[in-house]
């Protein structure tokens, strides 16, 4: 309790520098907090689309229902379709309808005639639409095929770019909050230089003299972490609405207050550690003064 009040009184003392101090831990955890609900995010979409594999195939026009019948036959033989399902042009435009219903504009442009008929294909694997894209593509009544293991890789390539990122950010901030903490620290270390020397001289420990500074650095690293943690999840509790209407059909959202708690214990745990190491650094050299 002593060491407590101790570091209590350095904070009060120096709120400007206390203040700082703060506002970088709270940046370095803002941004732990969003890139861990990017990757989480862009992770559970992949894993979405990999459980659904699914191409669509576009007809020509002049193509004839014997043909696309014929087609989806031997679509099937392959063994690895699960499922097709043809789209007629009037059920496109169906489906055109009412993804656009709100914008009056759209609709009065594309008629039944714009709209291509398709076959949708659903296969028990992902691996397998890369084959049978591939025999889709090369049939003359195909004009264009899209299939779920483009936007998987593309998701894929995103969501590796978005961790390599965040970690290179993260790292960066850690070391620059490290940085700043220990000059904080060490600044207020120096001010008590005489005092500790008396207390050295008095047989106190080097624990016993870091003890309250320790404190000082872990009240830093916590402040911050709850603070940025506290930004980050009312953030996305606040863009939620507008993300389940964007992300329809993908049932990542609302994210669980489990792990939100989860990754709030361990960001504290992360916090804790950065205030132990820098003001740890930052007093040792004073406790080697005799």
């Amino acid at each position: 309790m002593k060491h407590a009040r101790e570091s209590w009184k350095h904070i009060r003392r120096t709120p400007h520098q206390a203040l700082a101090a703060v506002t970088i831990m709270v940046l370095t955890f803002l941004t732990v907090s969003v890139f861990t609900f990017l990757i989480f995010g862009s992770s559970a979409i992949i894993k979405h689309f990999e459980s659904k594999p699914q191409a669509t195939a576009f007809f020509k026009d002049e193509a004839k229902p014997e043909e696309i019948a014929k087609l989806e036959e031997n679509l099937k033989q392959t063994g690895k379709v699960s499922r097709t399902r043809f789209v007629t042009k009037s059920q496109a435009l169906q489906i055109y309808e009412e993804q656009n219903k709100d914008d009056r504009l759209l609709l009065d442009l594309v008629t039944e005639d714009i709209l291509p008929a398709s076959l949708e294909i659903s296969t028990y694997e992902i691996e397998d639409l890369t084959e049978i894209s591939e025999t889709l593509k090369g049939s003359p009544i195909i004009s264009e095929v899209v299939y779920q293991r483009d936007i998987v890789d593309t998701l894929s390539n995103w969501t590796n770019a978005i961790r390599v990122i965040g970690v290179t950010i993260v790292i960066i901030l850690t070391v620059v909050s490290i940085f700043i903490m220990m000059i904080i620290i060490g600044f207020k270390v120096s001010q008590k230089k005489d005092e500790i020397e008396i207390m050295k001289l008095l047989s106190a420990t080097d624990w016993y003299i870091r003890l309250p500074f320790v404190l000082e650095g872990i009240f830093y690293g916590i402040a911050g972490t709850v603070i940025g943690w506290t930004i980050a999840s009312v953030g996305l509790l606040l863009a939620t609405p507008f993300l389940e209407s964007f992300l329809k059909g993908i049932s990542i959202l609302p994210v669980s207050p489990v792990f939100l708690i989860l990754l709030l214990f361990v960001e504290l745990i992360i916090a804790t550690a950065l205030g132990v190491v820098a003001s740890s650094l930052a007093v040792r050299r004073y406790l080697k003064v005799k």
